[in-house]
């Protein structure tokens, strides 16, 4: 958990702004990225950029401007909102957490991607920056995607990510749900991953699969990880398990009938948390909920349309910890029993 110290709520925390340039390798935007960091992490104006360049002011003023359009500033608040802070000591009291995070609104849409990526990224660079060797296994999702484009470029030679399911889908060109390779990209480290589906056709297309030499061993290597961060899906139509293709329609539609309101990792839950068994249960290339069980595991979720599938993964009490947003930590106090 968070060190929740006793504090005056009245008090809003200063905390720190911090400005992270990522690394670029592309000669166009060089420059771009060489007065962003002069003027970012030199604390240079624009002026002072320009002299130290030999450009005009206006110059330098598009070339920062490029910099942070093309994503290459990411900017972290290191700092707590008392408000928050108060939230996720209810949170965590209430799902018997042992770490919370809530980040302020700011997202307009259902799904804060936005907000919800930025905290995901500063929890694993937190993670990656206390220079043990570590193995962090990672499920899929929007937020985990959205997570991963906020981090900045490092060099962690000392960290290996792998994947906790199957990730291959029925419509190749829409994967965004695979974060391992955008992650051994950012950050140098090795990745292992599960050239598996999702689901398997058939309980004996699963065997047969699971036999193949690395696929059993990527499983193996996953029992192992040291932390695990997931996403939490949903069991409606719209899910991302079905606009992917991982699933059809008419699965999700059984799946939903049979009581089912949250999904993590291929695994289904009622409003309860109690787990639901699904004719998916035994096809699905993922660790099983007794090898989930007492683990350190975190999710990064959020949003409206999340609140009731986020619920009763909490319930299911297989989470040791939450990163979420205000409005959806709200929601889910207000819904707890």
């Amino acid at each position: 958990m968070k060190n929740f110290a006793a504090r005056d709520k009245n008090i809003k925390p200063v905390g720190r702004l911090e400005f992270v340039i990522g690394l670029v390798r592309d000669e166009d935007s060089s420059m771009a990225t060489r007065a962003a960091w002069l003027h970012y992490a030199g604390g240079l104006t624009q002026s002072e950029v320009a002299k130290r360049l030999g450009l005009t002011s206006l110059k330098a003023h598009r070339l920062i401007m490029k910099a942070n359009q093309e994503g290459l500033v990411k900017v972290y608040i290191d700092g707590e909102v008392s408000e928050c802070v108060e939230l996720e000591q209810q949170l965590s009291a209430r799902y018997g957490l042992n770490y919370c995070e809530v980040v302020p609104d700011f997202d307009a849409d259902d799904l804060p991607l936005r907000a919800l990526g930025i905290a995901g990224a500063q929890f694993l660079k937190r993670e990656m920056e206390r220079g043990e060797a570590m193995l962090i296994g990672v499920g899929h999702g929007r937020t985990l995607a959205a997570s991963v484009e906020y981090l900045p470029r490092t060099n962690n030679r000392h960290v290996r990510f792998v994947s906790l399911l199957g990730g291959l889908t029925r419509k190749f060109s829409a994967n965004p749900h695979d974060v391992i390779h955008r992650l051994a990209e950012r950050t140098g480290a090795e990745a292992y991953v599960m050239p598996v589906p999702f689901f398997a056709n058939t309980v004996e297309d699963r065997d047969v699969l699971f036999s193949q030499r690395g696929v059993r061993e990527v499983f193996e290597l996953a029992k192992t990880a040291d932390l695990l961060i997931v996403g939490i899906g949903t069991a409606k139509r719209k899910a991302s398990l079905v606009s992917t293709g991982m699933i059809e329609a008419s699965e999700i539609e059984e799946i939903e009938a049979s009581g089912a309101v949250g999904e993590m990792l291929g695994h289904f839950f009622d409003r309860h948390g109690k787990p639901i068994e699904t004719t998916l249960s035994n096809r699905t290339f993922t660790l099983s909920r007794e090898e989930l069980s007492n683990r350190r595991m975190v999710a990064v979720v959020g949003g409206k349309i999340k609140a009731d599938a986020t619920r009763s993964v909490l319930e299911s009490r297989l989470l040791s910890g939450l990163i979420t947003d205000e409005r959806t930590g709200r929601t889910l106090m207000e819904r707890a029993p």
